[in-house]
C-alpha cells in the first residue's frame, strides 16, 4: 500500500500558522511520499521511505536536494498551478503604482461633518494619478506567469517587451506575435516605464538586478519583483530609490530596510495565496506524485530528468543512480544472469542523477528480492524499486 502525507497544505480556520510539532514525520509513519507547502524541509528528517516530496507550489528553496539526490527522492514543484493568482496580484499592483488608493482611501476615512462630499470633490485632484494605457511593461522571463502578464498587461493597452534567453517552445506558443522580445536584459530595461520579474531563483540569476541594471533604467521607472528574494540586490535597490533614479519599488519579499521605505509596496509574499491557487497546487501535486508511485513517470521535477515511457508490460524496475559511463550495461547484464528479457527501457540523466526504467515479465517476489540486492550491490545505485501492474 503506498502511502503519501500532508504536511502544511492550509492552516486550520483561525490559526495563523502550524505548531512546530506538526512538522514532525514520525518514525513509525516510514510514508512513502510527501506532499507539502512551505514546510522547511531542511529541519525535517524524512527517511529512506520516502520515494518522493511535492511542493504544492513553484519554489523548493524549503527542501534540500542534495539530501534528497542522495536518498533517492524525487523532488516535485507544480509550475503554473498559482500562476493565475500572480498574474491578477500584478495587475492589481501596477494600478496601485500608477493611482494613490492608499492615500486617498485613508484621506477620506479622516473626513467628517454633513459636508463630507463637498469636501470630497474639493480635495480629490490631490490624489491625481496615472495611466497605464500606452505606458511600456519589460517582462523578465516569459514562463507561465510572466507569459499571463504579458497578455494581460497587452489587454490594459500597455506596450509589452519581453526578454527570457530560456523561454520553452509551450510558453513561446502561447505568446501573441505581436509582443516584441528584447535582445538582451540592457535593451529591455532602457525602454520600460515598468518592469516585472518572473524567474526562477538560481544561482545564476542571484542578484540579476544590481546598480548597474538600475542605472540603465529609464528614470522614475517603476520595479515589481514578485519570483523571488535574492533576484534584486536590496542595497542597490534602496540606493536607487533614495537618488529617486526609481519612483518605486514593489515586491513579495522583504527586509526591514526595504519595507520601512517610503517609495516601496510590500505584500507578505502573497502572490500565490488564493484559495484557487492553494487548490491547484494541491491537485497537481497529488497528480504527479500519484502518476510517480504507480507508474515511475516523473515529470516536473526540480532535481531529476523528465522520464515517461509507456507502462505496457506486467513489471517495471526503476533504478536511480549516479550518471556515470557503463551503469547500463552493468544493469543489463545482471538482469541478463537473471534469464530477464527486457521488453521496453529508457535511461535518462540530469546532472550528477541518472533514472531507468526497465519493463519486464512478471518477476517472482523471490527472484526480485535477489535481484534487488545485487543491483544494489553496485556502488553508483542509490535506489530500487519495484512497480506491479494493477497492483
Amino acid at each position: 500500500m503506498l502511502d503519501i502525507k500532508t504536511y502544511n497544505m492550509i492552516a486550520p480556520e483561525g490559526i495563523a500558522e502550524f505548531p512546530t510539532d506538526m512538522y514532525t514525520i514520525n518514525e513509525t509513519d516510514k510514508p512513502n511520499a510527501l506532499l507539502i507547502r512551505s514546510q522547511d524541509m531542511h529541519k525535517t528528517r524524512f527517511g529512506t521511505s520516502v520515494l518522493a516530496i511535492a511542493r504544492a507550489g513553484a519554489g523548493v528553496n524549503n527542501i534540500p536536494l542534495a539530501e534528497a539526490n542522495s536518498n533517492g527522492t524525487v523532488v516535485f514543484n507544480t509550475p503554473g498551478s498559482n500562476a493565475n493568482a500572480v498574474k491578477e496580484l500584478i495587475v492589481a499592483m501596477l494600478i496601485l503604482a500608477t493611482r494613490p488608493i492608499f492615500s486617498s482611501v485613508q484621506w477620506a476615512k479622516k473626513l467628517n461633518g454633513a459636508d463630507v462630499s463637498l469636501q470630497t470633490e474639493k480635495g480629490k485632484n490631490h490624489f491625481a494619478g496615472t495611466e497605464l494605457q500606452g505606458k511600456t511593461i519589460g517582462i523578465i522571463g516569459l514562463g507561465s506567469v510572466g507569459s499571463r502578464v504579458a497578455r494581460a498587461t497587452a489587454d490594459l493597452g500597455m506596450h509589452v517587451i519581453g526578454y527570457d534567453p530560456y523561454i520553452s517552445v509551450e510558453h513561446a506558443w502561447r505568446l501573441s506575435n505581436d509582443i516584441p522580445r528584447a535582445k538582451d536584459l540592457s535593451e529591455l530595461l532602457q525602454q520600460s516605464d515598468y518592469v516585472t520579474i518572473h524567474i526562477p531563483y538560481t544561482e545564476e540569476n542571484k542578484d540579476l538586478i544590481t546598480a548597474k541594471e538600475l542605472a540603465e533604467m529609464k528614470d522614475g521607472a517603476t520595479l515589481l519583483n514578485y519570483s523571488r528574494w535574492g533576484i534584486v540586490n536590496e542595497r542597490a535597490i534602496i540606493d536607487a530609490l533614495e537618488s529617486h533614479k526609481i519612483a518605486q519599488y514593489i515586491t513579495d519579499f522583504s527586509s526591514e530596510k526595504v519595507i520601512n521605505h517610503e517609495r516601496t509596496i510590500v505584500t507578505p509574499h502573497i502572490g500565490g495565496t488564493t484559495l484557487e491557487a492553494e487548490v491547484n497546487g494541491a491537485i497537481m501535486a497529488a497528480q504527479t506524485l500519484r502518476k510517480y508511485l504507480e507508474t515511475g513517470n516523473i515529470i516536473n521535477s526540480v532535481n531529476f530528468p523528465a522520464v515517461e515511457m509507456p507502462f505496457d508490460s506486467s513489471f517495471r524496475i526503476t533504478l536511480i543512480h549516479q550518471n556515470v559511463p557503463n551503469m547500463v550495461g552493468r544493469i543489463t547484464t545482471i538482469l541478463a544472469r537473471y534469464d530477464i528479457n527486457i521488453d521496453n527501457m529508457i535511461n535518462r540523466s540530469r546532472n550528477e542523477i541518472a533514472y531507468t526504467m526497465i519493463d519486464t515479465d512478471n518477476i517472482s517476489e523471490k527472484t526480485f528480492s535477489e535481484l534487488k540486492k545485487e543491483l544494489n550491490e553496485i556502488p553508483e545505485v542509490i535506489r530500487v524499486r519495484e512497480i506491479r501492474k494493477n497492483r
